[in-house]
């Protein structure tokens, strides 16, 4: 109870800010902004006086201008020159643009590198590298973080009142990188551990110093848990990641106080990749701290009209950045390149149905030079404008058209996919990732037209009809007595296989699996097996890791390296594996207290999934989007509009009731309206 009254407080005063944040703007509630990503650092005045009568006449509302760009407003130690850009900030504000300035703290400038070698990238081998691309620098040094606050605190006082700024961007790509195992860094490590551990007995413990003779008697005897090409134990990998990721949301953290103590009245904002696979960090403290008022992030889907896997992806990308901040996305990076004709249009349209309030077009002109120089824009190298400028030119037209009906569309979510840190970071164990299996049960919702919200238990007030755990492999106590308490109360929950498998220091649970939580699923996972192994005694004469499932009589074909080997203990198996040599029990139920828990041994797979939620849907009465025909996707942006958007090449037949007006076109329709292919379509009620 304690807990949950400080959660309902924090979520008051997130919800607080964010009003605060949108009164004291004037920002209009409802709006769509589309716009593009600037460089004019690459440029001159000659060519701004090109570009921005060029962006103004596409309707931009908005620009993201100032990243990967410190040496160009403080080109020497303390000598700051922001003229160039004063100039640029006032054609903007004339053109009645936008901006987000991006406080640009990574990569450094050299001369901050020649001056502290800290600062540089020192890799497992001891090897200090030259700083040749972005991003090589070692987030968690005192003297960069010095100079970066130092060069924060600079740009957010001269800026924080200029009429065309939007919002302050909070770094770029914070979750790529690289490592640092310096000395300097290995000592802050060290003191890291020695504030969660105290003793190190207690951390030779945790680290299962026993095995291979790898006790740790004193502090000064840790290392990294990487040394050349060589990896550690999977206990001191979990804590050296905990660690880089302790560093770099600590770093966001304070970068965001400067901001809203020197622009109280500006919004924050980011471009998150936190789960680049260079150095995935837990975004989650960020997106619950109430300090980033627009989670933001890019939105690539790739190139492709015809096929949905990259929106899928993308879209996964929203949920998974936002969490459960209640305020709008913006999708400060969007796809140009190389397109296909209408995707980009596509694309733009399914993103405002996950929340999305911003298409903010990577990038303006085509990359001359650097390592993106045959990076194209929506403006050619020459500065002739194409046919991306044209698409980008419609959808700003357009969005104009229908932001006053609803949106940004809020999410309205009745299902919670729970993501885990430390399961991300566990799983790597695994043939397939945690979040590999998060974004399968997105996906099944998404192409029901159902909202979503990813969670991060510990931090969420789990106010959900379903809850997801898809392989959420590393289990700790607090979480654990969260689920247990929700299921208890009458939620209904689903874990999947690699799920409960490891404690919070990464050793497997030597008790009954799942891990803390047996007794809530009524059963005992006891090992796993491979399936290309069984497979050799197939009844079905299956090879590789062909599986058939039978679920309620209905039979599934589908594929899993492995599965659980599964004791019900109290719960009801529904679900078979029927293909092997005998019938392996593969999906259970369990009611413990007023809720139900099924358990699924194998990973999360769409084919499985599908018929059981579907049944689960019906029995939770978890709040629907649109019922339409298969790839049309539909949001309600109020109780009188309607998103729809095709997402095939065939077209579609959309039933209504009664009398409906199109806001985009204008017409007229009666009971029924055909979608094109790839087509948007915004309804009115009559």
């Amino acid at each position: 109870m304690h807990y949950q009254s400080r959660s309902v407080i924090s979520k008051f005063l997130s919800l607080l800010c964010v009003l605060i944040s949108f009164i004291s703007l004037n920002v209009k509630g409802q709006e769509l902004y589309v716009g593009t990503n600037y460089h004019p650092h690459d440029s001159d005045l000659k060519q701004w006086k090109r570009d921005i009568p060029l962006m103004q006449a596409a309707g931009f509302k908005v620009v993201r201008m100032g990243h990967l760009a410190w040496d160009s407003y403080e080109p020497a130690e303390g000598k700051f020159n922001f003229s160039w850009f004063d100039t640029v900030m006032n054609m903007m504000n004339k053109a009645g643009i936008k901006v987000i300035l991006d406080i640009a703290i990574r990569p450094a400038p050299l001369w901050l590198h020649h001056k502290y070698p800290s600062v540089n990238i020192t890799d497992a081998s001891g090897n200090m590298l030259y700083p040749n691309t972005r991003y090589m620098v070692d987030i968690g040094d005192p003297d960069y973080q010095r100079y970066a606050f130092k060069y924060a605190d600079t740009l957010t006082k001269r800026y924080a009142n200029y009429p065309a700024l939007l919002a302050f961007g909070i770094d770029n790509e914070s979750g790529d990188g690289q490592y640092s195992y310096s000395e300097t860094a290995k000592g802050r490590y060290i003191d890291w551990l020695k504030k969660k551990y105290r003793s190190v007995d207690t951390l030779s413990k945790a680290w299962a110093g026993q095995r291979w003779s790898r006790r740790i008697s004193q502090f000064d005897e840790i290392g990294f848990p990487v040394s050349g090409n060589i990896g550690g134990s999977p206990e001191r990998m979990l804590d050296f990641r905990r660690f880089e990721s302790d560093e770099i949301s600590g770093f966001l953290l304070k970068l965001m106080d400067i901001v809203h103590s020197n622009a109280p009245k500006a919004l924050t904002t980011t471009n998150a990749w936190y789960y680049s696979g260079k150095k995935y960090f837990d975004y989650s403290n960020i997106a619950y701290s109430g300090k980033m008022d627009r989670d933001g992030g890019g939105y690539y889907p790739g190139n492709s009209l015809t096929k949905n896997d990259g929106l899928y992806d993308a879209s996964f990308g929203v949920a998974r950045v936002q969490f459960e901040n209640p305020a709008p996305y913006w999708g400060v990076e969007f796809t140009t390149m190389t397109a296909v004709p209408n995707s980009i249009r596509k694309t733009a349209y399914a993103s405002l149905m996950f929340g999305n309030q911003m298409v903010c077009g990577w990038t303006w002109q085509s990359m001359a030079g650097g390592e993106e120089q045959y990076l194209e824009g929506m403006v050619d190298w020459d500065g002739e404008p194409n046919r991306k400028y044209q698409e980008y030119k419609q959808m700003a037209a357009e969005f104009k058209k229908i932001e006053k009906y609803g949106f940004p569309y809020r999410v309205k979510a009745d299902v919670g996919l729970a993501f885990s840190y430390g399961s991300q970071i566990a799983s790597y164990a695994f043939p397939e990732q945690h979040d590999g299996q998060l974004q399968t049960c997105f996906n099944l919702f998404a192409k029901r037209n159902i909202d979503t919200r990813m969670i991060e238990i510990s931090k969420s007030d789990l106010e959900y009809k379903l809850l997801i755990l898809p392989g959420f492999a590393l289990m700790e106590q607090a979480t654990a007595d969260k689920i247990r308490a929700y299921v208890k109360n009458g939620g209904t929950i689903i874990m999947t296989s690699y799920s409960a498998m490891v404690d919070a220091h990464n050793q497997v649970f030597t008790s009954p699996h799942p891990g803390m939580l047996n007794d809530v699923f009524g059963i005992s996972v006891h090992s796993f097996e491979e399936t290309a192994n069984l497979n050799e005694i197939s009844r079905l004469k299956f090879t590789g890791n062909k599986l058939n499932v039978n679920y309620n009589n209905i039979d599934v074909v589908t594929e899993s390296p492995r599965f659980d080997v599964i004791e019900a203990r109290g719960a009801d198996v529904i679900g078979k594996i029927s293909s092997l040599d005998k019938d392996y029990p593969v999906i259970t139920t369990h009611k413990y207290g007023k809720g139900t828990a099924l358990y699924i041994g194998i990973p999360a797979r769409e084919t499985v999934l599908n018929p059981l939620i579907n049944e689960l849907l019906k029995a939770t009465s978890v709040n629907k989007g649109p019922d339409t025909p298969t790839d049309v996707m539909a949001r309600n942006t109020d109780s009188h509009h309607t998103l729809y958007l095709n997402l095939s090449g065939d077209n579609k037949v959309i039933s209504v009731k009664g009398t409906v007006k199109s806001i985009l076109t204008g017409n007229i329709y009666t009971g029924q309206f055909t979608l094109k292919p790839f087509e948007p379509e915004f309804i009115e009620l009559k």
